[in-house]
């Protein structure tokens, strides 16, 4: 049996997404939440298979609660079920731990199939939002790195530390750092972890 919650503050949507999960064979609703704040006082305690989330409902939204959801329920896969198409509200939703991305015209019947196949470990996605994000790896990128800023990001991904970059490019590593907090700044990550795999991902090197 699949154990599915959903947090979606419209009450119609809600109440007809939980009829159809509870209507169908091998699947049962283990809670219904108009709100992140309320769905997060019981999630720790429900643990559900798959969670139905909606992006932008009254207090906060879904994709701010994902790393609060993906910390009290490590185990659970995060469908996002939502009327946004947008290319960073994409990314900022798998790139925070969503499994999958459907819009809400998505047909009960792929919506069915799509909670079954993310609690089987896929990843399914309305075809034109899969559109988007591969296209999004097909356009240059907009960052704007210096010779040197590019230097010290492809000795980062690379795997080298600050000492060493320092020592490879015969700067100190006070130079070192001021040139990485311009690269966290261009590529809006505040980590070494996150600046490598946005540079990998965008091909930045």
């Amino acid at each position: 049996m699949i154990s599915v919650s959903l947090i979606e503050d419209n009450r119609d949507i809600r109440e007809g997404l939980q009829l159809l999960i509870e209507g169908t064979p091998g699947m049962y609703c283990l809670g219904a939440y108009a709100n992140c704040d309320s769905a997060l006082l019981e999630m720790a305690r429900m643990q559900p298979n798959v969670l139905l989330l909606d992006i932008e409902m009254p207090g906060r939204w879904g994709v701010e609660a994902l790393p609060d959801l993906r910390t009290l329920c490590p185990e659970t896969d995060i469908l996002m079920l939502t009327v946004h198409e947008e290319d960073e509200l994409v990314f900022q939703a798998l790139s925070a731990g969503a499994c999958g991305y459907l819009v809400k015209t998505t047909s009960p019947m792929k919506l069915i199939a799509s909670i079954q196949e993310v609690a089987r470990g896929g990843s399914p996605m309305s075809a034109h939002i899969a559109r988007r994000v591969l296209d999004s790896f097909r356009r240059p990128s907009p960052v704007l790195l210096t010779r040197r800023e590019a230097d010290i990001l492809r000795l980062l991904c690379e795997g080298h530390s600050y000492k060493m970059i320092a020592a490879e490019l015969h700067i100190s590593r006070g130079t070192v750092h001021g040139h990485i907090k311009n690269i966290y700044r261009k590529l809006e990550v505040h980590s070494s972890s996150q600046a490598v795999a946005r540079a990998l991902r965008d091909k930045l090197v």
